[in-house]
């Protein structure tokens, strides 16, 4: 059974006007952990069944999106009248493990203003505040332009959600409600993987004259990845994000102690900030290994590109990022900060598609943590700015 909490501040019986704290509670004690993170992980199902219940009750049209069986995103909308500006608020339904969580993870508890349970910063708290928000701005009364929700799956693994509603939906601008603080993100970085293989030739560990040991030749390339890592921190600078970065993260090579290496496998993560792209970084990392094959004996290579996403950038005069940022300010009672984040957001998939956006969410910590929980004032804050930038940018 799912329980009932007691209600945070404002908090009304009305279904015309619910809460987003009780709604909250809801949320985290549904399993939704991403499978593709940790096997048999519950996935989407059931929550995206809830959302998409709790959404058509309240009168919106419910369109459920699952190319991948048992993984399902829900684009909800309320229709507007015509001739105003279209909004999508976009949030994830999936969770990281449950395993390491301190206390039982699907047990919503609130102490201290604060309501903790797996998925209450990242991102539950959010995905409740958008549905609250967009069903309150639409009971006030019609709006001209469209309020679409993109309830989606996977943002913590490969972000095929976001993927799969934008090959059939689009908006005029997009709100990414992950948690910020309640702080206006217009930036975040992208990143890159690769994978280096480093040849060199078996033979038997008696026979150096025969073999080429490709783990200590990795070492030349892993010197010369640190050197580069140096020069970017030194380089031109982002003015939210700072400069790029890089690093090594997985290392395989050899069999056996009596066998010189034939291979040593390389997996390394370049994080990219606007201006640079999976190409630009192929192009730095050949320059890097191309100059190692020249000086280095026996030095043999192959360069693989792995996932990559684009870093993103808002433009600070859209007409989304004004409008939000005008509601924050009257709520907070001062200018919200404008900030970056280092991590990776589905934003750079809206504003790929050409959609304006902006990332703006709750406060509160635990992101993947052993401990998480959201800060129910935050929330109430951030459900009223949300309802009145509806309201506002869809007039």
């Amino acid at each position: 059974m799912l329980p009932e909490l007691p209600a945070t501040s404002g908090a009304t019986a009305d279904p015309l006007d619910p809460d987003s704290g009780r709604l909250l509670a809801r949320l985290i004690s549904i399993d939704s952990v991403n499978p593709d993170l940790v096997l048999g992980g519950a996935g989407e199902a059931a929550i995206a069944d809830f959302c998409g219940d709790w959404l058509a009750a309240r009168g919106f049209e419910v369109h459920r999106l699952e190319k991948r069986p048992g993984r399902p995103s829900l684009v909800a909308i309320a229709r507007g009248t015509g001739g105003g500006q279209s909004l999508m608020l976009n949030g994830h339904l999936d969770t990281v493990s449950l395993a390491d969580y301190d206390g039982n993870p699907l047990d919503p508890q609130i102490h201290g203003g604060k309501m903790y349970g797996r998925g209450a910063f990242d991102m539950k708290g959010g995905i409740a505040a958008m549905m609250v928000a967009a069903t309150r701005a639409t009971a006030r009364g019609p709006l001209r332009g469209d309020v679409i929700l993109a309830c989606v799956a996977d943002e913590e693994y490969g972000s095929f959600g976001t993927a799969e509603v934008l090959e059939s939906f689009t908006a005029d601008a997009a709100i990414v409600i992950e948690p910020s603080h309640l702080e206006v993100t217009l930036a975040h970085k992208g990143f890159a993987w690769f994978d280096v293989e480093i040849e060199g030739r078996a033979a038997h560990g008696s026979r150096p004259d025969l073999g080429i040991d490709a783990v200590t030749k990795a070492g030349h390339f892993l010197v010369a990845l640190e050197e580069l890592g140096q020069r970017l921190a030194q380089g031109p600078a982002h003015p939210l994000l700072g400069t790029g970065t890089v690093h090594a993260s997985v290392i395989h090579g050899g069999q056996e102690p009596s066998t010189y290496p034939a291979n040593c496998s390389i997996t390394l993560e370049r994080r990219t900030v606007p201006g640079e792209s999976a190409s630009s970084v192929e192009r730095e990392l050949t320059e890097v290994l191309d100059h190692l094959a020249a000086t280095v004996p026996d030095f043999r290579y192959r360069l693989i590109r792995g996932l990559h996403r684009a870093p993103f950038e808002a433009d600070p005069e859209a007409p989304i990022v004004r409008t939000l940022t005008r509601h924050a300010e009257h709520a907070l009672g001062h200018p919200p900060t404008v900030r970056a984040e280092p991590f990776w957001t589905d934003c750079a998939l809206l504003d790929q598609a050409g959609i304006p956006c902006l990332l703006f969410g709750v406060d509160g910590e635990g992101a993947h943590a052993a401990t998480e929980y959201v800060d129910l004032a935050s929330l109430d804050r951030l459900t009223d700015i949300l309802t009145a930038t509806i309201a506002d940018f869809c007039s």
